[in-house]
């Protein structure tokens, strides 16, 4: 069992890489993009240092191409309702077998509470299995699920030490110990609506085989904790809510969110599970599926999971983020801009992922000029006019966005948060030079976040998406709904005189 166990570790780090190397982000860049990243940064250096006026001229034209077409994208998103996903009501003697995997590493401090989550799953539990995966040397976290006496649905998987260290290693060894029809993937903080499985199944029941996964919304159960929480709130619903179901109506491989994912198993395991050596494992295998002739959907019900409160800790994972988003490019544009069925994917690629990089390095400088221009009249050009333009047209297009992505999901927006978010998006230029640092210095690190720091640790409410109804049904007796009240903290961290924040 031991050497058996060491093989399938070594086919978890290693099975995608050296089946379809082509597909994998461990072989770095090929030397075509090497080049060409060199070139590129050539000409930026030229252009900034006003050596030649032709190469400025043709990086602002890219820009302001690039800029238009994500305000455009923005816009779209906000006139178009969402379509979900189409379902099919089954029985409970009708639905398949799923099995839910969680990664886990030094989270014995939110283990029960998601075990209280899981267990509050609306499904036929002889139909549902739990693998837990832990790191074989991580002795906390197995003490803890040890100690809560978890039922026959559950098996807690010790994942053998190797390397990388990553959670798609971790969910490619439990993978083998999964016999559902569907998998899915939820992380440790994780509270999904109760029916979000169910309704997973039934619109697998009502699609072709062409649909290998379901993506369905996250936000923050902490959202109201301070102004960071609430800004990473207004961003998450502009995506789950507004973007990703866009993109699925557009038929465009959709960058999966790391949780919640619902997979058909057999379309999983075709397209080889995850890469391990991606640190954004998830929106890689996204444009993975879709360049295989597969499609990715979108399901309404939310997941709440716990949003990062200090600023470092949100530097770090965003930092892992756009690392994975550059490794990805890099992966999916080695093989042309179409996939195997011949759908084009180069502009999905460049307005997902390409712009979702290239933003967050140019927005702190771009921002920087702009207000020097403004602020030095005597030295400003036609070119601070213009960025200054594209970038009040960015921050509307994204604050509506943000506000109908809050509305759709059933959740409160404040007009303040909505005015500040230009003091947000500059923190996403240092995770970026930073994510670009760590790409050539340390490209398969992954940098954890930690759970289990939040103040709010009721279970909150989770509105169904749409249409808006009340959430009493799901609420803990002591929780409040959003439309009336803002979260609650816990009663101990009540009685310390603990309040939501700025």
């Amino acid at each position: 069992p031991e050497l058996l166990a060491r093989l399938w570790a070594s086919d978890a780090a290693e099975g995608l890489a050296q089946r379809t190397p082509a597909f994998s982000a461990k072989g770095g860049l090929s030397r075509g993009q090497a080049s060409a990243l060199v070139i590129g940064f050539a000409l930026l250096l030229i252009a900034a240092a006003g050596r030649a006026n032709w190469e400025a001229s043709l990086l602002a034209a890219i820009a302001a191409l690039l800029f238009s077409a994500l305000i455009l994208l923005r816009l779209l998103a906000c006139l178009l309702p969402p379509a979900w996903a189409r379902r099919r009501e089954l029985r409970d003697c009708a639905l398949p077998r799923v099995s839910i995997i969680i990664a886990l590493y030094r989270e014995s401090a939110v283990l029960p509470v998601l075990v209280a989550a899981l267990e509050a799953i609306d499904y036929p539990a002889d139909r549902l299995e739990i693998r837990l995966a832990l790191e074989v040397d991580d002795h906390e976290t197995i003490a803890a699920a040890r100690a809560l006496d978890l039922d026959h649905k559950y098996r807690v998987i010790l994942v053998p030490e190797g390397g990388p260290r990553t959670k798609p290693r971790a969910l490619n060894y439990a993978l083998r110990f999964c016999s559902g029809e569907i998998v899915t993937i939820h992380d440790a903080e994780d509270r999904p609506h109760p029916r979000q499985l169910r309704i997973a199944a039934e619109s697998f029941a009502a699609a072709g085989p062409d649909l290998a996964c379901l993506q369905a919304p996250l936000n923050w159960f902490n959202r109201r904790e301070c102004w960071l929480t609430r800004q990473f709130a207004l961003e998450y619903a502009a995506h789950f809510h507004a973007l990703l179901p866009l993109y699925a109506r557009l038929r465009w491989p959709l960058p999966l969110g790391g949780t919640s994912n619902h997979f058909r198993t057999a379309a999983l395991r075709r397209a080889g599970g995850w890469d391990a050596w991606n640190v954004t494992e998830d929106a890689d295998l996204g444009f993975r599926l879709h360049a295989m002739g597969y499609r990715c959907d979108v399901i309404a019900p939310l997941t709440l999971e716990e949003a990062p409160t200090q600023v470092w800790p949100w530097i770090c994972q965003r930092t892992r983020w756009l690392k994975g988003y550059a490794q990805t490019l890099a992966v999916h544009s080695r093989g042309g801009t179409r996939d195997l069925a011949g759908r084009p994917t180069g502009l999905a690629l460049a307005l997902t992922l390409g712009a979702a990089l290239v933003s967050a390095l140019a927005h702190a400088p771009l921002a920087a000029l702009c207000l020097w221009g403004l602020l030095d009249a005597g030295t400003g050009s036609a070119d601070d006019v213009l960025y200054g333009g594209f970038l009040l047209a960015g921050y509307a297009a994204s604050a509506a966005t943000a506000a109908t992505g809050m509305r759709r999901a059933g959740l409160p927006v404040r007009l303040g948060d909505l005015l500040s978010m230009p003091l947000y998006w500059p923190l996403q230029s240092w995770a970026a030079a930073r994510a670009l640092y760590q790409l050539v210095t340390r490209p398969y690190f992954w940098d954890k976040t930690e759970h289990g720091v939040s103040t709010y640790t009721d279970q909150a409410c989770i509105s169904p998406s749409p249409p808006r109804s009340s959430c009493s049904e799901f609420a803990s007796p002591s929780s409040s709904s959003d439309a009336g009240a803002p979260d609650s903290p816990s009663a101990p961290n009540a009685d310390r005189g603990s309040s939501p924040g700025p």
